[in-house]
């Protein structure tokens, strides 16, 4: 790959991405294409890189320009000597947060003995414990864990690439899970990432069912609730507006785990919860907050 195309976009474009080969179908090669966001203190500021093995040409510039609506691209050409995607992937270090290790297929010898390994490949990856969010999900996940709280139920809102549920049944193998978002892509991603980390999909204990759904609007997530975890780490707006709909959908006495939040945007989100009778038990540290909630 000797060619490279960046745009900014936000972080919706960047997580409605399709697939390269759909959006190249006339290209013999098409592009690898991969989003990261390079400020995180800028949630919905993020870039689009597409990788091409020669110069783009202008069908494929303005194909790549309806990505981003106000973004422009810029196009370099890189040293041929270097596998600008290997690198794009190596770049991405690995995550331990807990007892959970998460990685590219880059650092998959790096995994330490003991750990519960996930690797999640970043081509599409949304969620790969790079974010303070998600780790600090994973580290409330095996948290709570280790003293002793056990779960039956579990709904991943807002998935992503399906970690956080991976993550969860992993601690709790006899729960039955289901895994949400509102982006097809994201559930076409997480199937991926079950197979490649032997994650069981199904509707029995231990395996987890997947949906694309706008919130909790899924006859699926209707069918199985009452949940006693609900994970959703998604944006502090969604979470406010989703508030009645996740009070109704848990069991008494649930957990909720709240995430995707500014320090500065917490205590509205734990005031949107509390007006649905939960506690906030957790907050965490550093800039962005993770919450974990009581029923």
């Amino acid at each position: 790959m000797s060619w490279r195309v960046t745009l900014n976009c936000t972080r919706a474009e960047a997580e409605a991405l399709p697939e390269a080969d759909d959006l190249f179908a006339f290209s013999d090669q098409p592009p690898v294409i991969v989003a990261d966001e390079p400020d995180p203190a800028k949630p919905d500021d993020w870039r689009i890189h597409a990788y091409f093995a020669e110069q783009p040409t202008t069908q494929e510039l303005v194909l790549l320009r309806r990505l981003a609506k106000d973004g422009e691209p810029e196009v370099e050409h890189l040293e041929d000597t270097t596998d600008w995607v290997v690198k794009s992937q190596s770049g991405l270090e690995p995550i331990r947060a807990g007892r959970f290790f998460v990685h590219t297929p880059m650092h998959y010898a790096d995994r330490p003995e003991g750990a519960v390994s996930f690797e999640i490949d970043a081509g599409l990856a949304f969620g790969t414990g790079q974010h303070d969010t998600t780790a600090g999900c994973l580290a409330a996940l095996d948290k709570l864990e280790r003293e002793g709280k056990s779960f039956a139920s579990i709904a991943d809102i807002g998935t992503g690439t399906g970690l956080l549920a991976f993550a969860a049944l992993a601690l709790w193998p006899e729960a039955k899970a289901i895994a949400t978002d509102i982006d097809p892509i994201s559930i076409d991603v997480t199937r991926d990432n079950a197979a490649i980390n032997g994650v069981k999909l199904g509707h029995g204990a231990g395996e987890l069912l997947l949906a694309v759904a706008d919130g909790m609007d899924h006859p699926l997530l209707a069918a199985r609730a009452p949940y006693d975890l609900l994970i959703a780490n998604i944006l502090a707006g969604p979470l406010i507006e989703l508030a009645p709909a996740f009070a109704k959908a848990i069991a008494p006495r649930a957990t909720l785990i709240l995430a995707g939040l500014l320090d500065t945007q917490a205590d509205a989100v734990i005031a949107a919860y509390e007006a649905e009778g939960m506690k906030a038990i957790e907050r965490g540290e550093g800039e962005w907050s993770v919450l974990v909630l009581q029923a």
